[in-house]
């Protein structure tokens, strides 16, 4: 029954399976290209679109067989060829091959075999490499790159980092106006990025910039905030590089710098509830930061010692520094001596309005019967208080350092922004500026509600 089974297998609309020798007669090689003693078959292949495809043989990589495929006929030729050509140099050349040669090739195998590595592939993608690159120290930067950005990181969500970055400076004692600044925009960004720090690319956070309508120096702020948050998740294994350092930066059009005339300034003077007139003064005579002023105490400034003390804690560049207290800026503030507390004893915000408000003030309405002419209000200009008086200080002395240290600037943006932007006459005259008299300066109450 067997064998009649296996004749029946022969029957009508059944294929027979091929013998042995069949096999091989079917797979006898379309072309073979020959040199020396190598030898490579290209064989013809019908496709399952009914088109030829010709596939070379392939021993080149250490008896290890592929099949290089190729749709015409003279390009698998012309392939076969080449190889064939290679390979029989390759014999040529191990057959020539010195003692240190051939020790050097066992070392090779020696360093590559716990990799499972062989020579060949080694020195193939070696080879690539080195054509992109020139030569093999590129070679070792770029794998160094690769590692530095590469690692294994910890996945962890935007906004859980930031959270820790915050509480992070909070321990480490940052201010209050620091801390607020950073959770605005911090949360700001990772209200609208909800992905692992590891998994944010620059071109992330350069759509979410472009796409918030910021103004140059916003676009700068936040730039600077989600670079230092992001350098917090690389140092601790959340992301694997700072996506922020490829984010575009804007240059600041400040344009010229403004300053107050000494007219101007005593007229603000004039205007100025009490309660601003201390920090309004400290800005135009001793050259400190709003910023600044916000976080001063009383006990930080000496009358009679002539000088105020800038702690470091206070300080923008968080660097202690020394500013005198010129004769008139010491009237100023003579009246509030005894003071206690903090000089801006409000909320910090305010202290802009206040500035907005004492410029409207400044305003004079005309009354013929008094023989009083009409005087527009001054507008405040931005960060005007601090230029004036940088101005006018280096007019008096005419020493970019010396300046610079009062101020916590470089001597080099002293030099360059303020150097003959004023006489030495409206100097002096800046300087003199005084109130009219002690009477008509109020004693500041120790709060006011705003």
């Amino acid at each position: 029954m067997l064998t009649k089974c296996n004749t029946d297998a022969t029957v009508r609309g059944m294929k027979t399976i091929p013998t042995r020798k069949e096999r091989k007669k079917r797979r006898k090689a379309y072309y073979v290209a020959s040199c020396g003693r190598a030898h490579v078959q290209v064989y013809r292949r019908r496709t399952p679109s009914r088109n030829w495809a010709y596939m070379v043989v392939n021993y080149s990589d250490q008896n290890k067989r592929r099949f290089d495929c190729y749709s015409g006929e003279q390009e698998a030729i012309e392939a076969a060829t080449k190889l064939a050509r290679q390979m029989s140099e390759r014999d040529v050349l191990s057959a020539s091959m010195t003692r240190e040669q051939s020790l050097e090739y066992a070392a090779a195998v020696q360093a590559l075999s716990p990799y499972g590595v062989s020579v060949a592939d080694a020195v193939s993608k070696v080879a690539e490499c080195l054509k992109e690159l020139g030569n093999l120290p590129a070679l070792s930067v770029a794998v160094q790159f690769y590692r530095q950005h590469h690692r294994e990181t910890i996945k962890k969500p935007v906004a859980e980092v930031a959270a820790e970055f915050i509480k992070l400076k909070e321990s480490r004692g940052a201010s209050a106006e620091y801390l607020k600044d950073l959770r605005y925009r911090l949360n700001k960004f990772t209200g609208d990025c909800h992905k692992a720090a590891c998994d944010v690319t620059t071109a992330d956070v350069q759509d979410w910039l472009d796409g918030v309508n910021l103004s140059s120096q916003s676009y700068r702020n936040f730039r600077t905030v989600l670079y230092t948050l992001f350098h917090h998740a690389e140092t601790r294994g959340y992301a694997s590089g700072n996506p922020v350092e490829g984010v575009e930066q804007i240059k600041v059009n400040r344009g010229d710098i403004q300053i107050f005339t000494p007219l101007e300034i005593r007229r603000l003077l004039a205007a100025a509830p009490p309660r601003f007139v201390p920090s309004l003064s400290l800005g135009a005579f001793a050259g400190l930061r709003t910023a600044e002023i916000i976080r001063l105490d009383w006990q930080d400034i000496d009358l009679p010692g002539r000088h105020i003390v800038i702690g470091a804690s206070r300080a923008k560049t968080g660097t202690r520094r020394v500013v005198p207290v010129s004769e008139n800026l010491a009237e100023w503030l003579s009246p509030y001596a005894k003071a206690k507390g903090k000089v801006w004893n409000w909320p910090a915000f305010t202290i802009y309005r206040a500035q907005g408000e004492t410029a409207a003030a400044t305003e004079v309405k005309a009354d013929a019967e008094k023989g009083i002419r009409a005087q527009p209000a001054i507008d405040w200009k931005p960060n005007a208080l601090r230029h004036s008086y940088a101005s006018y200080r280096f007019s008096v002395l005419g020493d970019a350092g010396r300046v610079a240290g009062e101020m916590g600037n470089s001597p080099a943006m002293v030099f360059r922004h303020y150097r003959e932007l004023v006489k030495p006459d409206a100097a002096k005259v800046w300087f003199d500026v005084r109130p009219e008299s002690a009477d008509n300066v109020l004693p500041m109450p120790a709060a006011v509600s705003v």
